[in-house]
């Protein structure tokens, strides 16, 4: 991998940043490279410097979007909190990212899930099942959340929840104000918990 210098690394940010806009406006399909090289004012053919194709462009804003909401996960995993309390982080650091940028996730629901091609080729997302599934085995093991749950099949319920919620502020089927967003948080979190505690 080339080392790249401050100012190439800043262009290329500006590049990814700008074919999020361009993607959440346009769609990935109709959007072409000539619209993301004029929404972050450099010329055409410093895209392909960077880039060799759209499809590059779409596949690097997922894994590095993943590789970072992975690393905070991680952090979550290596806090020394009750399981139910880091359920409850993980879920404020993926609802949040709509807080943060509504753009990236309108990409993300509407192109990149949608994919074959980038399913079948990372791995982040199922990293993400696994650090939720260890999170509530570790919560079984310590008396915390019932153990005639699957871990696995609890894991795929969080995830399934908070995609879904996700899914539908970009949808407009649930309002997304921050209060609303919080709400959402909060309703998830609990309903997940309550249905993990020992009775």
């Amino acid at each position: 991998m080339a080392v790249r210098s401050p100012a190439q690394e800043q262009k290329r940010r500006r590049i990814l940043d700008a074919a999020v806009r361009a993607f959440a406006r346009k769609g990935y399909h109709a959007c072409r490279v000539g619209e993301i090289a004029s929404e972050a004012g450099v010329a055409y053919g410093l895209v392909y410097h960077y880039f060799t194709s759209k499809d590059e462009i779409l596949e690097t804003i997922f894994r590095e979007t993943w590789s970072q909401m992975l690393t905070a996960i991680e952090a979550v995993e290596e806090d020394r909190v009750p399981a139910g309390e880091q359920l409850r982080k993980v879920c404020a650091i993926v609802l949040r990212t709509w807080k943060r940028d509504p753009n990236l996730v309108r990409v993300l629901v509407r192109e990149v899930t949608r994919s074959p091609h980038i399913q079948r080729e990372v791995e982040e997302i199922e990293q993400a099942y696994g650090a939720l599934e260890r999170i509530v085995q570790r919560g079984q093991e310590s008396g915390e959340f019932r153990d005639d749950v699957q871990p696995r099949l609890a894991a795929l319920i969080v995830y399934g929840a908070l995609e879904e919620i996700l899914t539908s502020w970009v949808m407009g089927q649930l309002d997304d104000t921050d209060e609303e967003v919080d709400r959402a948080e909060r309703a998830v979190v609990s309903i997940v918990r309550d249905g993990l505690r020992v009775r």
